[in-house]
């Protein structure tokens, strides 16, 4: 990997754009980057890691910093430029950051998202991109560099702070740096790994244990409390415990024994219960059936001498159902004799009713009387027909005069509203085609008023823009004089501080001196009279201070300028726009304009209002024209018919007159007649049916008296007193028959031989039998049950049994995997015995790395420190629990001792440190897969060297360059300004830092 251009804007402490060419800085080998403190050397290297990765190393990506520059302009976006080539292939990496910008309309800002371009340089095309997603660029660049972010900062950009932690550190910390830089994690998955399949076993061992003794448990349940078992309990075990799977199989076995030997005892039990319940269930049903025959005998005597003692009752009964017998034969002429009877009372009362409702002289007529009035009163009725249809005629001649009347009415309206409109037509035509033609001529003079009116504003804008721009040059004019003056009396005041500093430069310099070290000036090491402050002297802060002050008032001197110089030119814009004339003859002349325009608008706008009155009023006129001889013609045509109907109705009235006699209408005189019609035809009906219902009651008396007389009864009230209701019939008829059925029955009984028999012998006893019966069927079944309980014993721990064997048969696997997983786990977390060092597997494989970089390291420290010192790696077992195999020691040539790193001296230590740096960045990048990293950064430590452990080190340094390598080294050390021409120059300014290239070629 070789750098080649790197650009920065707005980004830490670079406000504006900063250019770095690696290319010119690189081609001596080795390049300084030095500056003051906070100038910004460090933020070169988070640049170059911020192109690559996205992100800026250790803690300077913490939550809540920012990469944007503080003093860029808030327009200038934050961006980072790093070409660069890698992997034979010339790239280009371009980032901005989320930031924040002005909003492009409006006030306030808004958030612009992160953004990303990777570009190829072809030799042919040119640059051409290759993609833009953050993801795609860092898989790319991560793929390309074999290292991550981590790796990079450690390997590239070397920082000395930390390695030489890392030389005194314990093998915790070196084990966590080591672990970053090369990826042990598969070796730390493997422990992890392993020891969760060790407690996986485990679990899986447990579960099977506690699975067997469940079982174990549930053998004991289903078999009981026996003897057998009391004398031989189930030991106590638990999970884990050897010779648990002997002691379940044994007693299981002990069990299932006993099980039998009770399952056989009740067997036999069972038996002999058995053949006794049988015996006295016999015994019981034969005793119950002599007591039944007994009972049932006794009951048929019981019912014999109740149906003797019903005699009487019975001869009663079957009399009075003879005597309903005959009855029955006068009943329907009884039932036609009611009926008659009901029906003529009915129609008495009616045709009373209906006389009652005739007028007097009708009261007493006969049927024949009223039918002959009825028939009169119909003929009148029908002649009342024809005088409905003229009453209805003349009803409708009436309401037709009525409407011919409003027609003629509304006529005469509409010919006086026509006559009176037409009569000022002519003068309202005029008045509305003059409001035309004045409404077209403002229009006209509108439009040129416009024309003279824009031309007038500008004007008079350009002129109240000419008058502001005038008052405030002369106020920007009075700042920059005063600016003037305060920028040259601080420019005289800095230089005279500068002066007074350089003669005191003497104690200055002085007051750095350190007994034994070499004066930066003579040389000497020895300083028998150093200058002394003389009073009033002046540091490098004053300085500073008095010339940071003259450069602020210089920059506001700058500034007033510019701004002067600007408001003059647009005073010098707006006057020409302006012209010759005042600011007030300008407002006078638009204001008169204005109001013109105003007033011939307000008329102009009233054209087409006034164009379509004028329309709506000819309009109008047509149409007064035509309702006026609508109006005449409606009038004479009504006229005409208004006196047609008028005969017509007064014939009508002269017949209507005569057929309505003394009632108000047709109608009413109808309605009268029908009255009168309907009460006489009613009281005409009700009197021959009174007549008819006589007759009828009549010839049912004559019936009623022959049928009594037939069916042997004296009178008709005998047979209607011996007439049976059907329920009383009915229920008389029931008992007769339930009295010879209860007869037949007790005879039949009485003659059965079984039963005779019974009632001769001895009296029945059931209830011995009962319960000799019962306690028999009680041992039965406690037999029974003890033998099924005994049967499912026996089967119960015969599957128990089988199943405990299952589960130890699969337990013997499982605690094979258990016993070589837990080994494996033991051996990788350094915690079997078999494991001597006590190493785990991810510090046994860091010790293999950590024993190359001491090898490598010892190449150049040895060339630093003259064949003294030599690093060693030590995989000594450490003490109280701590980390083993990440020792880390030095072997001094001079004194053949083994040395710890702590004890080495500051020199001493930094290149022990810088060995090491180089010697991590040589076996990461060959863990990398060998990429080559041309371009090296080196970050502080040169300070705490001698003159010769100095030479020795840019010796090591510049050995590097023999293999096309070049180192750039982050310094304050000024003597390393002399002895490195290519240098990289931060400079610190108010307004942002800038760089500057120090080459051979510049």
């Amino acid at each position: 990997m070789r750098l080649h251009r790197l650009t920065v804007t707005a980004f830490g402490p670079f406000a504006e754009a900063q250019e770095i060419d690696f290319d010119a800085l690189c081609a001596a080998g080795i390049f300084l980057l030095h500056g003051p403190t906070g100038a910004g050397k460090t933020s070169v290297l988070d640049a170059v890691c911020y192109a690559l990765y996205g992100s800026v190393p250790g803690a300077r990506q913490a939550p809540g910093t920012t990469l944007r520059s503080d003093h860029a302009d808030p327009g200038t976006a934050t961006e980072v430029t790093l070409e660069l080539t890698v992997a034979g292939r010339r790239l280009e990496i371009t980032r901005r950051p989320e930031q924040s910008r002005p909003k492009k309309r409006g006030t306030g800002t808004t958030r612009d998202k992160a953004q990303s371009w990777l570009r190829v340089h072809d030799p042919v095309t040119g640059w051409q991109p290759l993609s833009r997603s953050h993801q795609e660029i860092g898989e790319e660049v991560e793929q390309l560099l074999g290292m991550s972010r981590e790796q990079f900062c450690q390997v590239v950009l070397l920082p000395q702070g930390e390695f030489a932690r890392f030389l005194r550190a314990d093998a915790e910390a070196r084990g966590r740096l080591l672990g970053r830089l090369f990826d042990t994690r598969r070796f730390a998955a493997v422990e992890t790994r392993l020891a969760d399949l060790r407690r996986v076993a485990e679990t899986r061992v447990r579960e099977g244990d506690e699975r067997v003794l469940a079982v174990a448990h549930r053998l004991a349940q289903a078999a009981g409390d026996t003897a057998e078992l009391r004398a031989w309990p189930l030991p106590p075990l638990s999970p884990g415990e050897p010779g648990l799977a002997e002691a379940v199989r044994c007693w299981a076995a002990v069990a299932r024994s006993g099980a039998r030997e009770g399952l056989t005892v009740a067997e036999y039990a069972l038996a002999a219960a058995e053949s006794a319940h049988h015996g006295s269930r016999r015994a019981l049903e034969e005793a119950r059936e002599l007591d039944r025959l007994q009972r049932r005998y006794a009951d048929a005597l019981a019912r014999s001498a109740a149906l003797e003692a019903a005699a009487p009752e019975r001869e009663r009964v079957r009399a009075r159902l003879d005597r309903g017998a005959r009855a029955d034969r006068v009943a329907p002429a009884v039932d036609l004799r009611e009926s008659a009877h009901g029906d003529h009372e009915r129609a008495v009362r009616r045709a009373a009713a209906a006389r009652g409702q005739l007028p007097p002289a009708l009261a007493e007529a006969g049927a024949e009387q009223l039918a002959a009035v009825a028939q009169r009163l119909r003929e009148e009725l029908g002649e009342l027909a024809a005088g409905r249809r003229a009453e209805a005629r003349s009803a409708e001649i009436s309401r037709e005069r009525a409407a011919l009347d409003r027609e003629a009415r509304a006529a005469e309206e509409q010919l006086h509203e026509a006559a009176g409109w037409l009569a000022g037509w002519e003068a309202r035509r005029t008045a509305l085609q003059q409001a035309v033609e004045e409404a077209r001529g403002a229009a006209t003079r509108a439009e040129q008023l416009a024309a003279r009116l824009e031309p007038a504003r500008l004007h008079l804008a350009a002129a109240r823009r000419r008058d502001e721009l005038t008052r405030e040059a002369g106020s920007v004019a009075a700042d920059l004089a005063a600016v003037r003056e305060r920028s040259g009396a601080a420019r005289e005041h800095w230089l005279e501080l500068k002066e007074a500093r350089l003669a005191g430069i003497a104690a200055e310099l002085a007051a750095a001196l350190e007994a034994g070290r070499p004066c930066a000036v003579c040389g000497s090491a020895e300083h028998p009279h150093p200058a002394r402050p003389a009073a009033g002297h002046v540091d490098r802060a004053a300085e500073d201070a008095a010339h940071a002050r003259y450069e602020r008032l210089d920059g506001e001197r700058a500034a007033a300028e510019r701004k002067l110089a600007a408001v003059a030119e647009a005073a010098a814009e707006a006057a020409a726009g302006a012209g010759e004339a005042t600011t007030a003859e300008l407002v006078d002349r638009t204001g008169r304009l204005t109001a013109e325009h105003a007033a011939a608008r307000t008329l102009a706008a009233g054209l087409h209002a006034a164009a379509e009155a004028l329309a709506r009023a000819e309009r109008e006129h047509g149409h007064r024209l035509e309702t006026r001889r609508t109006a005449e013609q409606t009038a004479t045509a009504a006229t005409s018919r208004r006196e047609a109907l008028e005969t017509e109705q007064a014939s009508l009235e002269e017949e209507l007159a005569r057929l309505r006699a003394d009632a108000g209408s047709v109608a009413e005189r109808a309605r009268v007649l029908e009255n009168r019609v309907r009460l006489v035809t009613g009281a005409g009906e009700a009197a021959r049916e009174a007549e008819a219902t006589a007759q009828r009651l009549k010839e049912a008396d004559d019936r009623l008296a022959h049928a009594a007389f037939t069916a042997g009864f004296e009178t008709t009230e005998a047979a209607v007193e011996a007439l049976l209701p059907d329920p009383e019939r009915r229920s008389c008829q029931h008992r007769l028959d339930a009295w010879a059925a209860e007869a037949a029955a007790v005879a039949d009984r009485l003659s059965e031989t079984d039963t005779a028999a019974a009632a001769a012998a001895e009296p029945a006893r059931p209830e011995p039998a009962e319960r000799a019966a019962a306690a028999a069927e009680s041992r039965w079944r406690a037999a029974g049950s003890a033998c099924d309980a005994a049967r499912l014993r026996c089967s119960e721990l015969d599957r128990l049994s089988r199943q405990a064997e299952t589960e130890l048969r699969g337990l013997g696997p499982l605690r094979e995997e258990y016993d070589r997983v837990a080994r494996l786990a033991g051996l990788t977390a350094g915690t079997s015995a078999d494991n001597e060092r006590r190493m785990r597997l991810e510090s046994y494989v860091l010790a293999a790395r950590l024993e190359q970089v001491a090898a490598a390291a010892t190449v150049r420290l040895l060339r630093m420190s003259g064949g003294r010192y030599t690093l060693v790696h030590s995989d000594a077992r450490a003490g109280r629990g701590a980390k083993s195999g990440l020792g880390l020691h030095v072997v001094d040539a001079w004194t053949g001792r083994t040395r710890d790193t702590a004890t080495l001296s500051g020199g001493e230590t930094f290149s022990a440190s810088l060995a090491l740096a180089l010697g991590l960045a040589d076996v990461v990048t060959e863990e990398a897969g060998g990429m080559r990293l041309d371009t090296l950064f080196i970050d502080e430590g040169f300070g705490s060297l001698d003159e010769q452990a100095l030479d020795e080190v840019l010796d090591v340094l510049d050995s590097l360059r023999e293999r096309d390598r070049s180192v750039g080294i982050v310094s304050h050390v000024a003597d390393l300004r002399t002895r490195v021409q290519a240098q990289l120059e931060v400079v610190k300014q108010r307004g942002g830092s800038a760089v500057r290239h120090h080459t051979a070629a510049s």
